[in-house]
């Protein structure tokens, strides 16, 4: 245990590690910053990482241990970012982010965020430090290139971030409170790809994709930034629960009754790094509308994800006419869909369209084509 508080016995990766190395992962990171050799500063991360005082702010991911390091960590970073000296450690299960202000020690602060398993594309970025809305990442060392993009806006571009040391100049964060007009997100390029991630209030930022549970795909190209952007507030629901992932799946599409065009039905789907605590929302999309309403939502259920790719909503919606009506929709393979309650009705195959009236109230239930029922999400 005492070797663990020794600075001069932190793992320090050699900078060209990772491009022979078998694994691509937050084990081949370098340690980078211009404070990588002040043993003090790392001498004091440490100690508070195994013993923080009561000053230090602490904060860790859901079902991510706080607890000190088993044996000498490994160093990604020590610097100084924006007023505070920062040094990031990883010991094969966590990130622990250790930050002091610039004119001294006292306000320590101490972050946890779980990254067991963590492959290529999840441990692309981390938080370097945030300040006045801006957020700085230091990005790992086969990232080519970084840039900013508003989600809400997909025609919009991206606009580049600079890299010095593997570091991002500081970019907007997703708004915090008030109206939902933006939802910048961290857009990365390597040589496999170029992948989103968003910042939820935590060190390590989620990656955003789309398609079909079990066959999902980076949402980088025009079609899945198009597919995300009617959605992209919705992802405020997802802060602070330690989320590894956001797909989003569009698994259904609804003509309107009344002759008002064709809707979307999007499944949103957050995975943790623990496992567990996983967020579905079932959203609707209207034609012209700039977002998506949340129809339904439900943790801890197997619905739109690759175990079972299964989904079924319903929602009132109000015609231009005039007149309401229950609509629901089910995922690919749900041959008939019935409402009880305060709406009957039922149909063959994955959509269900009922006139009613507003308020109404109804139960869902869906059959598969396997003989299965499905209840709605709620």
């Amino acid at each position: 245990a005492q070797a663990a508080l020794n600075p001069a016995l932190l793992l320090k990766v050699p900078a060209a590690a990772w491009e022979s190395s078998a694994r691509t992962d937050f084990s081949v990171w370098p340690a980078r910053g211009d404070l990588t050799g002040d043993s003090a500063l790392l001498r004091r991360a440490l100690a508070v990482w195994a013993r923080p005082g009561e000053s230090v702010q602490v904060s860790a991911t859901p079902g991510t241990p706080s607890g000190g390091p088993a044996g000498p960590p490994q160093l990604l970073y020590a610097g100084a970012v924006d007023n505070a000296r920062v040094v990031l450690l990883y010991d094969g299960l966590r990130i622990v982010r250790y930050a002091e202000p610039r004119d001294g020690t006292e306000g320590a602060a101490l972050d946890f965020a779980r990254v067991d398993g963590a492959d290529r594309a999840a441990s692309s970025a981390v938080v370097l430090g945030r300040a006045d809305g801006n957020i700085r990442y230091l990005t790992a060392p086969w990232v080519t290139g970084a840039a900013e993009r508003d989600l809400l806006k997909p025609g919009s571009g991206a606009m580049d971030l600079t890299l010095t040391g593997g570091a991002t100049s500081p970019m907007a964060g997703p708004a915090q409170s008030g109206a939902c007009t933006s939802w910048n997100v961290l857009q990365l390029t390597d040589a496999s790809g170029t992948r989103l991630l968003t910042d939820l209030g935590e060190l390590v930022p989620a990656r955003l994709t789309t398609g079909r549970p079990g066959s999902v795909k980076d949402a980088s190209g025009a079609g899945a930034l198009r597919a995300w952007a009617p959605y992209a507030c919705s992802l405020g629901a997802m802060r602070s629960s330690g989320v590894r992932g956001v797909n989003a799946w569009t698994y259904a599409s609804q003509p309107l009754p009344d002759t008002n065009g064709t809707a979307d039905w999007v499944c949103t789907r957050a995975e943790t790094w623990q496992g567990g605590g996983e967020r579905v929302l079932a959203q609707f999309h209207t034609p012209g509308s700039t977002y998506g309403a949340v129809a339904a939502k439900a943790e801890n259920v197997p619905a739109c994800g690759a175990k079972d790719p299964q989904v079924l909503a319903g929602v009132l919606w109000k015609s231009q006419a005039g007149s309401w009506y229950l609509l629901a929709a089910g995922s690919r393979g749900t041959s008939s869909i019935s409402a009880t309650g305060g709406v009957t009705g039922s149909a063959q195959g994955n959509l269900l369209a009922v006139r009613t009236r507003q308020g109404a109230q109804a139960e869902l239930k869906g059959t598969l084509a396997d003989g299965r029922t499905v209840g709605g999400l709620r």
